[in-house]
């Protein structure tokens, strides 16, 4: 029984780090766009993100292969609820304008 809840612990916080990195690369480009320096943006999250990401992930493994992978499925499940929550909607999705069939 102690297995089975170490094993759901490692998805649940496969989970939340995945939560976190994507949820956290969601809000830095929203901020980035808006910004002077993107680029300090961008690399300071990626900087932090990855380095929380892959400190739990080896916090969570624990040597154990089997912890590490079900936290990587946790983490990749996080990416898919993350992308389908902040996807576009419909009405933020511009079309671009039709291009002329001539040269000026």
């Amino acid at each position: 029984m102690t297995e089975a809840l170490s094993l759901a612990s490692a998805l649940l916080a496969g989970v939340l780090l995945g939560a976190m990195f994507f949820g956290g690369l969601w809000w830095a480009v929203r901020q980035g766009v808006s910004s002077t320096q993107p680029a300090l943006w961008f690399l300071g999250s990626l900087l932090l993100r990855m380095s929380i990401a892959l400190a739990g992930f080896y916090i969570v493994s624990d040597r154990h292969w089997e912890r590490l992978l079900l936290c990587l499925l946790g983490f990749v499940m996080a990416r898919l609820v993350v992308t389908w929550r902040f996807r576009p909607s419909a009405e933020d999705q511009t079309r671009p304008a039709a291009e002329a069939s001539h040269a000026p």
